[in-house]
């Protein structure tokens, strides 16, 4: 299938806000205000889908509104881009309702991370859009500390040049929406490398737990010449981790994976640099390819944006680790 690469923002866009996963009914008001002051500054016009305030026992709303808002937003001409409201955990009810043949013809930008990597993944595989992994909506009423998030957002979906990759300077894993003033800031060590070696390939993957869900269906991407890019929530602890990932191994075309990029994992999952190192090593299908980890990505903050169905150039060694997002 052919690969499609989406026009990328200008000051004067407008860009939909849509509810695939969880409603925005959860959102308090002052982050709705801080992330409209934010998309303001960087000229972009906001634009609703009906749906998204609906919220049902679940936190969501249904199938049916959901895909609602979709759709608008894809075949909406006026609409450049789409962003999601928040994570969740049941955007994969979507894809066999989805018009795949609308969002073909009408390739936009669609952002989202988390519960959104169902649809990322699959967006991709059914139409070739490359389409991207990073802040929803919510994100963007962060007050304090947004300045990476945002940085590499634009860098990402305002042009089309390269990106090169670079640790941020301090992360930090509070509930930031609940007490924006009181947060918790963590002198950035950098990434560490596990395996040294140089690749290039097609960027897939996102959230492990919901990437493997795809698995077995017609919405999960071809591994070939893939590296993969995996992060987790505080809900998986490492043996969730080392089975899920250990799913993955198991399919028959994951030798044509070229690489490994792993975000930063949340403190409460128990995760520790000597605990993924042995994950890792115990796996000989993973001996020979360049694997390195606690990269700005997934459910600590800051994070960056990255495209899924784009290209990236992983390299490790001893004196170096290098991540340029080379084609997005």
């Amino acid at each position: 299938m052919q690969t499609i690469y989406p026009s990328k923002l200008k000051h004067g866009d407008s860009i939909a806000i849509i509810a695939p996963s969880m409603s925005s009914a959860i959102l308090s008001p002052e982050t709705v205000n801080i992330a409209h002051q934010r998309f303001a500054q960087l000229g972009l016009k906001l634009v609703f889908g009906k749906n998204i305030a609906e919220i049902d026992a679940f936190g969501s709303s249904s199938i049916q509104s959901r895909i609602e808002d979709l759709h608008w937003a894809f075949g909406n001409p006026d609409i450049k881009a789409i962003l999601t409201v928040i994570g969740g955990f049941n955007s994969n009810q979507l894809l066999k309702y989805i018009d795949w043949g609308l969002i073909k013809n009408n390739p936009k930008i669609f952002c989202g991370y988390s519960d959104i990597t169902a649809l990322n993944n699959a967006l991709y595989t059914k139409t070739g859009l490359v389409n991207y992994s990073g802040p929803h909506y919510s994100t963007f009423g962060q007050k304090l500390y947004f300045d990476y998030t945002l940085d590499y957002f634009k860098k990402c979906l305002f042009s089309g040049d390269p990106i090169d990759i670079v640790p941020s300077s301090a992360w930090s894993d509070d509930a930031w929406y609940i007490d924006q003033e009181e947060r918790t800031r963590i002198n950035n060590e950098g990434w560490y490398a596990i395996n040294h070696g140089e690749a290039s390939g097609t960027i897939i993957g996102a959230n492990l737990v919901t990437f493997k869900g795809l698995q077995g269906t017609e919405y999960f991407p071809s591994l070939k010449n893939s590296i993969l890019f995996i992060e987790e929530d505080s809900e998986s602890e490492p043996h969730h981790v080392d089975r899920d990932l250990q799913s993955l191994l198991l399919l028959p075309d994951f030798k044509e994976v070229k690489g490994i990029v792993f975000g930063r994992f949340q403190k409460q999952s128990k995760m520790t640099q000597s605990i993924l190192r042995t994950i890792i090593t115990d796996k000989k299908e993973l001996r020979d390819i360049p694997i390195i980890a606690d990269v700005d990505l997934g459910h600590t903050s800051p994070m960056i944006t990255f495209p899924i169905g784009g290209q990236v150039y992983l390299k490790s060694s001893k004196s170096e680790i290098k991540l340029i997002i080379t084609k997005h």
